[in-house]
């Protein structure tokens, strides 16, 4: 176990606007239909429901497949690959990988090194998914516009890292097996909850961290920017949408910092340590979140409208 005593934020000094790749309409295209196509099926599969078409296989797919995929992108394309929260044999990393990929929000190397640019610039000018650019634009909109990854420079040490490499080259195998294994089981039908609407709901889950959680809820730690807890996104999330707690001290496995702030990802990563599959856990000093929620606490009495309180 390893116990943060302190956080540091690295900032660049340079705050260009966020980057736009070069896109051809070909790949414009593509990246419209993998964000419209999943909500069309979402259309298909409630003019089903309503018609009672759907089996009780469909529902189990639809929820198992959603809990295995959006834990890949919390616990290990976030907390594990991005912030090293924590230490994992090479078969786990490849697990978590994987089941990142198969959530269909891009290769393991771009989303890392894409989020950790969003902490480096956060709320500023250059962050990829800033809502001060529009809620719309914080939710998918910069996905849309083709955001380009830069990570010779933010997370070049995960060039180096074979693993990496690999999964993030054969991401769309990944993909594929994601919709192969619910067609597999139930056939269209299989694929339809299963994948297509999994997706979608993996995909709006996550992409409201970066929207949701820097407009609505709570700040109880100053961070410099406008990040937010909101417990509608930490339920669904898997513990994500304590996202203030998160921005103040990015290192920590463990999102939900009180007993009150569930947070599933969190869990699974302490029973992880506890059966010691892994090793070096990111924890935060409790004397320190009090020192930083006292610290924030002056802050708004000295000025209240420097630090948003908004309700969500």
């Amino acid at each position: 176990m390893v116990t943060i005593s302190s956080e540091r934020v690295r900032l660049s000094v340079a705050q260009p606007a966020a980057r736009r790749a070069d896109n051809g309409p070909l790949l414009r295209l593509l990246i419209m239909l993998g964000v419209l196509g999943p909500l069309a099926a979402v259309v298909v599969a409630i003019i089903q429901l309503w018609q009672r078409s759907i089996a009780g296989v469909d529902l189990v797919l639809l929820v198992g497949m959603y809990a295995v995929v959006a834990l890949g992108v919390t616990i290990g394309y976030h907390r594990y690959l991005t912030h090293r929260g924590f230490k994992a044999p090479g078969w786990l990393k490849f697990l978590l990988l994987v089941l990142g990929s198969m959530s269909l929000e891009g290769p393991a190397l771009t989303w890392a090194s894409t989020h950790l640019e969003h902490h480096a610039r956060a709320d500023r000018p250059g962050d990829p998914h800033s809502p001060l650019e529009g809620f719309f634009h914080a939710h998918v909109g910069w996905i849309i516009d083709g955001f380009a990854a830069n990570p010779t420079k933010y997370g070049a040490w995960l060039l180096d890292d074979p693993i990496v490499r690999f999964v993030s080259k054969t991401f769309w195998l990944w993909v594929l097996l994601s919709l192969a294994i619910p067609f597999a089981v139930d056939g269209w039908r299989g694929l339809l909850w299963g994948g297509l609407v999994r997706i979608v709901l993996v995909h709006h889950v996550t992409w409201s961290v970066n929207s949701v959680c820097h407009v609505f809820g709570r700040r109880p730690f100053k961070t410099g920017d406008s990040s937010t807890n909101h417990w509608l996104v930490g339920l669904l999330a898997g513990g994500e949408g304590w996202h203030n707690n998160h921005h103040a001290f990015q290192r920590s496995a463990f999102h939900g910092l009180f007993w009150w702030q569930f947070d599933l990802s969190g869990l699974l990563i302490r029973g992880l340590e506890l059966t010691r599959v892994i090793s070096d856990v990111q924890r935060i000093d409790p004397a320190l979140v009090r020192r930083r929620l006292q610290e924030s606490a002056r802050t708004v009495a000295a000025s209240p409208a420097s630090v948003s309180t908004a309700t969500g």
